[in-house]
């Protein structure tokens, strides 16, 4: 059997989860019941027998947060597996088909020269799939058809006529577990599913695919050349910062975006399926949060600080204070620092339209939360007013700021938990709990925490203006661009 290569899609944004899932900080990376999907991911691609470190694919705006996630897994491994990790970093997205060539033209590369033709394990970083060992199972059952040069999709069993899923119609069957595909269907209409349904023989498209490298590439060629080619020369052009590889934005903004569905799977003669018998869920929407959770007598899903009464069948989910509710029926309710979300549960899909009328208005709250992550930590702002800002900054153990200068604001830092190293001008200091430091307009400064605890301080600034884009950035431990940059403190 051919090595499998995991390859997990990160790049999605969950806009129809917000408001806990923003641009910056979509689900994928969300704490959901203890970890994150994205964690969730890469431990079920590392149960597979033999699995290589994975290929994950993500936004540039998110490799931090990826990079950070693959180190605990490591650890949790209990070896170096996210040391042989690589990360690829999308300018902009464009769709599944691009993103998998990319995955499929770096998993051909071998550090030895020999070359190499895995088979390429393709996962989605925002799915909840159980039990485990079902999947680790069916990835066996296909590596048989993906090392004779099928391209294997994996199927689950429908349990309602769903209109945002696609369908797989099953064929003859080619060898124990593995079916041909007889038709592909991208999200039919309700009356379409209702009556593929009651015919029988189809599937849900789970989006998790397994294929060797080689042959992937070869049918990509042959279906849709234009991605192909665009590929193979944003691959060729890529360059590394770290541990990330990047690609040129102006090649990767030429390529079609378009998923491997429409690309390839509905044109190639090889496609293959085998049966997932798993629960699985996409959580792709609120609706789908409430199928999955723990539901009190009445069918209410409460999560967090939730009071309700003669209320049933809701979803309601509180992050930051209490959500109280009174005589609700059917209705999701979603609180977090700076907006709460009131929807009937029949309408989860309908957020993707508030989010563009959000955008038609210019609302910040469509990309950022109230708490915004930097790879050295997080910040939030607690208050603003007239020419003053206060904020709160973790700063994880052993991280470092950008060595910096502001142009319109001055800054007074007071430590409230841990221990700071501070750079102001030429001289550095360190402040214990309950010290401070205050940073003069247009001085160069920096913050870094030496210690084994997060450090916590607590900001004010003061000045004409205090917007994020009044950084310049001097210099910078995690290969940001030195410069004035917006919003990368």
């Amino acid at each position: 059997m051919k090595a499998i290569q995991p390859v997990i899609l990160c790049g999605g944004s969950g806009t129809r989860l917000w408001p806990l899932s923003r641009y910056l900080y979509p689900k994928q990376f969300m704490n959901f019941h203890g970890d994150t999907l994205f964690a969730r991911a890469i431990a079920r691609a590392s149960a597979v027998r033999d699995a290589l470190p994975p290929l994950v694919i993500c936004n540039n705006e998110h490799r931090f947060l990826a990079a950070a996630i693959l180190q605990e897994q490591g650890r949790i491994a209990g070896r170096e597996y996210a040391a042989g990790a690589k990360i690829l970093l999308e300018p902009i997205g464009r769709n599944t088909a691009p993103a998998i060539a990319l995955a499929a033209l770096t998993a051909l590369e071998k550090d030895d020269g020999e070359g190499g033709d895995p088979c390429l394990l393709v996962l989605s970083a925002d799915h909840v799939l159980s039990p485990q060992q079902v999947f680790v199972d069916a990835v066996t059952t296909a590596a048989a058809g993906a090392d004779a040069g099928y391209l294997l999709v994996f199927g689950l069993a429908p349990s309602r006529a769903e209109t945002s899923f696609g369908y797989i119609r099953q064929g003859l069957e080619l060898a124990p577990g593995i079916f041909a595909v007889s038709r592909f269907v991208e999200k039919p209409d309700i009356c379409a599913a209702e009556a593929m349904l009651e015919q029988g023989g189809v599937w849900w498209n789970s989006g998790i695919f397994l294929f060797r490298a080689s042959i992937f590439l070869e049918e990509l060629a042959l279906h849709a050349p234009t991605v192909h080619d665009a590929c193979v020369e944003i691959h060729r052009r890529r360059t590394r910062d770290c541990d990330f590889i990047r690609f040129p934005e102006e090649a990767f903004a030429g390529c079609p975006s378009i998923s491997v569905d429409y690309a390839l799977m509905e044109h190639t003669n090889k496609v293959a399926m085998t049966p997932l018998a798993a629960d699985w869920n996409d959580m792709g929407s609120w609706e789908a949060f409430y199928a999955v959770s723990n539901k009190d007598g009445a069918g209410n899903a409460c999560v967090g600080d939730v009071l309700q009464l003669d209320s049933r069948d809701c979803y309601l989910h509180a992050e930051h204070r209490l959500v109280a509710a009174v005589g609700l029926d059917n209705i999701s309710v979603v609180e977090t620092a700076d907006a709460v979300l009131v929807l009937k549960r029949e309408r989860s899909q309908d957020v993707k339209l508030l989010l563009e009328e959000m955008q038609r208005r210019g609302r910040t709250e469509i990309s950022m939360h109230a708490r915004v992550y930097r790879p050295w930590g997080s910040y939030e702002v607690l208050a603003v007013g007239d020419r003053f800002q206060v904020k709160r900054i973790i700063v994880s153990p052993g991280a470092v700021l950008s060595l910096q200068l502001h142009h319109h604001r001055a800054e007074h830092w007071v430590v409230v938990r841990g221990t700071a190293q501070v750079t102001v001008g030429d001289g550095d200091i360190l402040l214990q709990e309950d010290q401070s430091m205050y940073i003069p307009l247009g001085t160069r400064h920096r913050l870094s925490n030496p210690g084994r605890i997060p450090l916590e301080i607590i900001e004010i600034q003061t000045g004409s203006y205090l917007g994020e884009d009044d950084i310049v950035r001097l210099e910078d431990n995690y290969g940001r661009i030195p410069g004035l940059l917006p919003g990368t403190q």
